[in-house]
């Protein structure tokens, strides 16, 4: 299994942006008004950043740092939790940014600055999910020159 290709991530991002876009035009088709983004919503990602970039710097520790054994069915259930991450993380980055982008031109308002700067951070914490999902993958490679 190898390494998240830059390209996922770039299609997943474009993906997430285009849903983040029809999520306010569908939105605004049947309720004249998009959904406002909670900063709930950006405190969560921030605890998934901070649990998965927990998890990379635990499992470089334990593999590359320390040399120990980790059991093959963990080292593969976290190699999947930082792909995952790595994609989710692209395409709720993009998300964010695409739902931000039809208020772009309307700054000068209150509620669509606040929907663009919420959408900014939680597009900036997203990033950050995607590169700790990134870091979790690489940690869970097996070190060069292993007895086994």
């Amino acid at each position: 299994m190898g390494l998240t290709p830059f390209a996922a991530l770039s299609v997943a991002f474009a993906l997430g942006a285009m849903s983040g876009y029809a999520l306010v035009v569908i939105a605004e088709s049947f309720s004249d008004t998009a959904p406002v983004v909670q900063w709930a919503w950006v405190g969560a990602l921030v605890v998934i950043a901070g649990a998965v970039g927990g998890l990379a710097y635990t499992t470089y520790r334990t593999i590359q740092r320390d040399r120990r054994r980790m059991e093959p069915h963990r080292a593969v259930n976290l190699l999947l939790l930082g792909k995952a991450s790595a994609l989710a993380g692209a395409f709720t980055a993009g998300g964010y940014l695409g739902f931000a982008a039809p208020f772009l031109d309307n700054l000068d308002a209150q509620l669509p600055r606040e929907r663009v700067i919420r959408c900014v951070v939680a597009a900036v914490v997203a990033v950050v999910i995607s590169i700790c999902g990134l870091l979790l993958e690489r940690a869970c490679r097996v070190p060069p020159g292993g007895d086994d």
